[in-house]
């Protein structure tokens, strides 16, 4: 077997083609420079280089293992540099669980905060709902989740990183697109309303700040792109975070609900303590200096 001194003492030779000047490129002299060739050789059991009183020339054999060689060397020089940026967090790979409604609001900028800190991080995202990242967190499966509350917090450590109203969407020049009183007349409209098992978190909040159960549910469903879809038809009203104006033209009109709706959609950062990644305490670092304005510019600007 080869060695890896042996092969940067062929590469000098056979770029030099010259025993006396590839000596002094190593910092060594010729004995010791012609025995490691003749180890490489004997390794090989190929002849890399014809010697004679003119020079040193390659043979066919060893122009094909110069370039062989230049790429290990340089593969060698290459692996101190990728393990230890893997293990300070500068590269490798972090795995994000968001649900479907936080693509609306911070994602994209909280991606863009991580790209611009941590451009050579591989970002791999999976949609899915709060109960199925804790799964992937405590599996091992996620480094990282954006998801809805309630979690187990002895568990999962967390943190807050975006607040948003839940607002009341209905088709453009419904009678309650306009209407600005405290406690509108809810009960003659047909309510599109989030499942109680796909959507927990958006059913709960729902009727918490909505008089739910004097109205008639038009339909159930899980996500918010479906409600969004069933408001302009003309199957009902929603309650839908107010990022949800991304989605929208000028046939879905936003009115707000009751003072308890305000800032009362939470996404929330989520991760294992236990969780050994470099990559994610470098994604952690980037969101704490990012403030939460930052992370709600999407969502304001709509």
């Amino acid at each position: 077997m080869f060695t890896i001194d042996q092969i940067r003492c062929y590469v000098a030779v056979a770029e030099e083609l010259h025993f006396g000047r590839a000596a002094e490129r190593l910092r060594m002299t010729q004995p010791p420079l012609s025995r490691q060739i003749q180890k490489l050789e004997r390794a090989l059991q190929v002849t890399l280089l014809e010697r004679d009183p003119r020079g040193v020339e390659m043979t066919t054999a060893g122009e094909a293992f110069l370039r062989e060689a230049r790429e290990i060397l340089s593969a060698v020089d290459r692996a101190p540099r990728a393990a230890r940026a893997i293990a300070s967090g500068q590269e490798g790979i972090v795995r994000i669980g968001f649900t479907a409604a936080a693509g609306f609001s911070v994602l994209g900028p909280l991606l863009t905060a991580i790209s611009t800190a941590l451009p050579r991080l591989d970002i791999d995202l999976t949609e899915a709902v709060t109960r199925d990242q804790t799964l992937g967190l405590s599996e091992g499966t996620l480094d990282l989740g954006l998801a809805r509350p309630p979690f187990d917090t002895s568990r999962f450590s967390s943190r807050l990183i975006h607040t948003e109203d839940l607002v009341l969407a209905v088709p453009s020049g419904h009678r309650l697109a306009d209407d600005t009183s405290p406690r509108p007349d809810w009960s003659r409209e047909g309510l599109i309303m989030h499942s109680p098992t796909t959507a927990a978190y958006f059913h709960d909040l729902t009727r918490r700040v909505m008089d739910v159960d004097s109205m008639r549910i038009a339909h159930t469903v899980s996500q918010v792109t479906t409600m969004i879809a069933l408001v302009r038809a003309g199957r009902g009203i929603a309650a839908v975070p107010a990022s949800a104006a991304v989605l929208c033209d000028e046939s879905i009109a936003f009115r707000p609900l009751s003072p308890a709706a305000r800032g009362a959609v939470e996404l929330h950062a989520l991760w294992s303590p236990t969780q050994r990644n470099p990559a994610l305490k470098r994604v952690l670092q980037v969101m704490a200096n990012l403030d939460h304005d930052s992370l709600s510019a999407s969502t304001d600007a709509t």
